[in-house]
């Protein structure tokens, strides 16, 4: 079934439109340091005022909320790719400030409004990814590995808790669903040294669902119109047009609509 069209009061919806074009000119405006950029937002999305630069570590706060202002700093914090020597720390360093700002958004008051919170992660995703697409609907707490490694393509609706591992690359189709808490990774460990790593791109094309809580492991294709059924852990590729489910996940359906050249199960 298609979603209902919702709507904020005029009112509101005139404030979160200003925010988010305030808020993208900043982002293109060379003279700014996104670092600052951020955290000055952040500070006025967690405290509901403008940032005072010279009292931001005042003593007039209590410690732990200085600790936080801190934090909203993305100079002050690190992510788990950073610690990967696979990253490339130029391209990363570009898109670090802007990750952090999604991030502490998600786990802000404003995370869960979805009526902005669509348009935000929709305005901020080019930005941060290698591609997306038009139409993109992202849901909180979403994580990906470097972002510049993740491709997306128009009509994509990435559900709660997902989490996208392009530190190999990761290219999603059009019309994809990926549903709340699945996994894409892009990377494997070697089973005798866990810092032998291998990337491999991972390929999802148009018109496939990943439902609940399924995971695909690094180096797949899953095919155009096929699906990974709930909790399934694809080790092996998806052929178009295919379900398939179980640990691990093997074909066991053919979907009614397919061409005459996949109408075959493994």
């Amino acid at each position: 079934m298609p979603y209902r069209n919702l709507k904020a009061t005029e009112t509101a919806e005139t404030i979160f439109n200003d925010f988010l074009a305030r808020l993208e000119e900043k982002i293109n405006d060379t003279s700014l340091d996104r670092n600052d950029l951020v955290r000055d937002t952040l500070y006025e999305i967690y405290f509901g005022q403008r940032p005072n630069i010279k009292n931001f570590y005042s003593h007039k706060h209590p410690v732990a909320a200085r600790a936080l202002i801190a934090s909203l700093d993305p100079r002050n914090t690190t992510m788990e790719p950073e610690y990967y020597t696979d990253l490339d720390q130029e391209k990363y360093a570009n898109i670090k400030p802007l990750i952090w700002l999604w991030q502490m958004f998600d786990r802000s008051p404003l995370g869960g409004n979805l009526l902005l919170a669509f348009s935000f992660r929709r305005m901020l995703a080019p930005y941060i990814f290698r591609k997306v697409g038009k139409n993109f609907k992202c849901f909180h707490f979403v994580e990906w590995s470097f972002g510049y490694n993740l491709t997306i393509g128009d009509n994509v609706v990435v559900h709660r808790n997902v989490l996208l591992d392009d530190r190999g690359e990761i290219i999603i189709g059009n019309n994809v669903s990926i549903s709340d808490y699945a996994n894409v990774y892009s990377h494997s460990h070697s089973v005798t040294d866990i810092h032998d790593i291998t990337s491999r791109p991972t390929i999802i094309h148009d018109n496939v669902r990943l439902t609940y809580h399924s995971t695909v492991l690094a180096g797949l294709t899953i095919g155009e119109n096929g699906m990974v059924g709930a909790m399934g852990l694809a080790t092996r590729d998806v052929k178009p047009y295919h379900v398939n489910v179980g640990i691990p996940a093997k074909s066991i359906l053919l979907k009614s609509n397919a061409p005459e050249q996949y109408k075959k199960i493994d």
